[in-house]
């Protein structure tokens, strides 16, 4: 049986301009067994309408052509209980195939609130997963069936030629218990040896014998044993307690005596298709305040960062804006990064420059440095995230229904690092580098 015929059909909206990207919105919205309750352009939608119309989800095809029209519509966008899904208008409209098939099932997946993102059939593969209980014992073998072979074994054992070129050893012994062998091969342990009873004179307490004075200038090293006087007793001489000089001392510059980047942390955010979403829901959910800055690389077709920045700045409580070259990362802020924008340690922090190559995992110091693999994330991050890892990074990937390419993240959570929706991960973050109220420091 499947979703649609155990719940009623989710009723969506689909906001997008006309034109190829809305074809193909409206053709998976077709497949997904939804109720599609409205489809209109943003720019000419008014907001009593799509209020009126009651959906549970809106279908958001991003271009920068409808930024004024969602800030017009960020009331009814707001509405409690409301789920907005975005997707990129030119990625949709070039989207064909398989990879558009891909998608609806993704689409159709969290639109219903289930997982089954297969193709249709492969549902009803069968399940390797481990199920409780005992196996099922082997059968018994029957008496009456073995005794036959066993009578005719018995008559025939004395025909059975010998070998009479070989003898065995004689050290050799009939079998023994398994627990006679692994008894033979544990090692005999020695018993403790007991120490011989001291002579009267030197069991008395050494509190009464004469205090002993040892001349350290006499001493050397003896090859051979010689014959010496044996001491009497041996007194504890105490040392006179040390004294300090406290006229003298001072405190120590912990600043300059901190190596360079020593507190250069930050929480790096990698994704890609399917980014906006599972963005939205990780900056959405993190605190007011952060010991560290959030840096975010997402490529985009076309390199609309700015249109990113405006669109995470809706949601996020941390003051969000484009990263520019020289310009350093502040802490409790998101700094969203180009393609051709890097970091670079300094003693006061990390900082932006110019970098053909974009963001360098390895450029991070790991022992203050978050990373988190969202969807889409690039294959190519995997193996510096995970040398980072080994140095002392906090990496974690997403996982859950909302991740349509799973590929990075799932490749860092197989690897044995943290594991959540974006909310959850957001939640460990804040655990880990949120700004205490009561007295501004991280817990």
């Amino acid at each position: 049986m499947s979703v649609s015929e155990t719940q009623a059909a989710p009723a969506v909206a689909l906001l997008a301009r006309p034109g190829a990207a809305r074809e193909r919105l409206r053709e998976a919205l077709s497949h997904a067994d939804v109720q599609l309750v409205l489809e209109d352009d943003p720019n000419s939608l008014e907001p009593q309408v799509l209020q009126q119309a009651r959906p549970q989800f809106v279908v958001i095809a991003l271009e920068a052509a409808i930024e004024d029209a969602l800030e017009r519509l960020d009331a009814v966008l707001s509405a409690p209980g409301l789920t907005l899904v975005f997707d990129e208008a030119e990625l949709a409209a070039r989207r064909d195939g398989w990879e558009a098939q891909r998608w609806g099932r993704h689409l159709a997946a969290k639109l219903h609130g289930h997982q089954q993102v297969l193709p249709p059939g492969a549902e009803d593969e069968p399940s390797l997963q481990l199920e409780p209980g005992h196996p099922a014992p082997p059968p018994a073998p029957r008496e009456e069936a073995l005794q036959p072979h066993l009578d005719q074994a018995l008559s025939w054992a004395d025909d059975v030629p010998a070998d009479g070129l070989y003898s065995p050893p004689a050290h050799l012994h009939e079998p023994i218990a398994l627990e006679q062998a692994l008894a033979a091969l544990q090692p005999v342990v020695p018993e403790p040896l007991k120490a011989p009873p001291l002579p009267p004179a030197m069991a008395e307490p050494a509190a009464a014998a004469p205090p002993v004075s040892f001349d350290h200038t006499a001493w050397s090293l003896v090859d051979d044993v010689v014959d010496a006087p044996a001491a009497v007793g041996i007194a504890a001489v105490e040392a006179a307690p040390p004294s300090f000089d406290t006229d003298h001392l001072s405190l120590v510059d912990l600043d300059a005596a901190a190596p360079v980047g020593a507190q250069a942390g930050s929480l790096l955010v990698l994704a890609g298709i399917g980014g906006p979403d599972a963005l939205r829901r990780l900056l959405g959910a993190l605190p007011a305040s952060l010991a560290v800055p959030v840096l975010v690389h997402m490529r985009l077709d076309g390199g609309r960062y700015g249109n990113l920045v405006k669109q995470m700045a809706r949601v996020s409580p941390l003051p969000v804006q484009l990263a520019e070259a020289g310009q350093r990362a502040a802490a409790g802020e998101v700094h969203v990064l180009a393609d051709d924008i890097g970091v670079q340690v300094a003693a006061d922090g990390l900082h932006f420059i110019s970098d053909a190559q974009g963001i360098s995992i390895a450029a991070l110091p790991a022992e203050h440095t978050a990373l988190v693999l969202l969807s889409g994330a690039d294959l190519g991050h995997v193996g510096p995230a995970l040398d980072l890892a080994a140095a002392g990074a906090w990496v974690a990937g997403q996982v859950g229904e909302g991740c349509y390419d799973p590929a990075a993240a799932t490749a860092v959570v197989a690897a044995g690092m943290v594991a959540g929706e974006p909310q959850e991960l957001a939640q460990a973050i804040a655990a880990r580098w949120g700004v205490d109220d009561d007295n501004g420091e991280a817990p």
